[in-house]
């Protein structure tokens, strides 16, 4: 059983442990595991007339069979979460996430996080931070840049992708999934290598811009919290 996850009493505390979780991060590694579990959250906006609670789902993808197998949700009111703020997501989600986990029957061998593995001002995106928490392979596909600049501009074909660079060290790649679509941000997060992560993520593209098992995690939080909302 892994630690009880952290709850820093404040953002220097957060940061220190960001950086320190940091130096257990392994980039290499080619996961090979058949199930995979993908995470996705919805949370009340800011504008909102329906406030509620937010609502975490973990799918458990089979990768050889294509389909999903379980889905779990797992939900917190705003007040038992921290903050949201940019670049300490981890600290919000990640408890959610282990409780959709945690309601799983069969145990995923790998991670895909909607968010950042290693892309992160302090190379712990929530993929990564769950990845080391978990001691599991994982890997983060983000919608929108968090850190870093691409190596040069990115093609509009569908499978094209960029080196994502920090100076000149390489923290992730910006892939294009479908001709003329906005691109994805990939990033290892634990025991994955770097083009290992971009193979990964590119195995498991359908028809759509998200990877198959990450857009039906971020479909089933979306109609959990409706649901939720409208009793």
């Amino acid at each position: 059983m892994p630690a009880p996850f952290p709850h820093p009493k404040h953002l220097h505390e957060a940061a220190a442990m960001q950086r320190l979780l940091a130096e257990s991060v392994l980039l290499q590694g080619n996961p090979a595991a058949r199930y995979i579990a993908a995470l996705d959250a919805s949370h009340p906006t800011r504008f909102s007339k329906q406030k509620g609670p937010s609502v975490a789902a973990a799918v458990l993808w089979d990768k050889e069979r294509g389909e999903v197998l379980e889905v779990a949700i797992a939900q917190m009111e705003e007040t038992e979460l921290f903050p949201y703020i940019p670049g300490y997501l981890s600290f919000r989600e990640a408890p959610l996430y282990l409780a959709a986990l945690a309601r799983l029957s069969h145990p995923p061998g790998v991670l895909l996080v909607d968010g950042q593995g290693i892309a992160h001002p302090r190379r712990l995106g929530i993929a990564a931070h769950l990845g080391v928490h978990l001691d599991l392979p994982a890997i983060g596909v983000a919608k929108t840049l968090l850190f870093g600049k691409p190596e040069h501009e990115l093609p509009t074909e569908a499978g094209s992708a960029v080196r994502l660079l920090d100076g000149e060290v390489q923290i992730g790649w910006v892939y294009r999934s479908r001709t003329g679509v906005q691109p994805l941000f990939i990033s290892p997060g634990h025991r994955v290598g770097m083009i290992e992560s971009l193979a990964f993520v590119h195995s498991l593209m359908g028809k759509t811009r998200l990877p198959e098992p990450l857009r039906r995690a971020h479909l089933e939080a979306g109609v959990a919290r409706r649901r939720l909302v409208e009793k």
